[in-house]
């Protein structure tokens, strides 16, 4: 199913008489908040975190840049399971 959007993002509503077409709130305005309650979000930050510090300490250590994605990779291989197993360690 197509929707008009209007300009400013948000899709027409019509009332009963569908006759007038108002604007409506987009439906992610409905779940605000949402992913910062979800605990699987809290993870994901946590752990994007640990990455992004990963990613700061191999560039400093290579003089340069390494990317996230290379940062990712290596920080998967050689920490996550650790880092899992200390984190939900620490929670209980």
């Amino acid at each position: 199913m197509n929707h008009i959007v209007h300009p400013n993002g948000t899709l027409p509503a019509m009332n009963k008489d569908k006759k007038d077409m108002s604007t409506a709130q987009p439906a992610a305005n409905s779940s605000k908040g949402f992913a910062e309650r979800s605990s699987l979000y809290q993870e994901f930050l946590a752990e994007r975190e640990e990455i992004l510090r990963h990613k700061w300490i191999e560039s400093e250590k290579k003089g340069k840049d390494i990317g996230f994605e290379r940062a990712l990779l290596d920080w998967i291989r050689k920490h996550r399971e650790n880092w899992r197993s200390n984190r939900s360690s620490s929670r209980k």
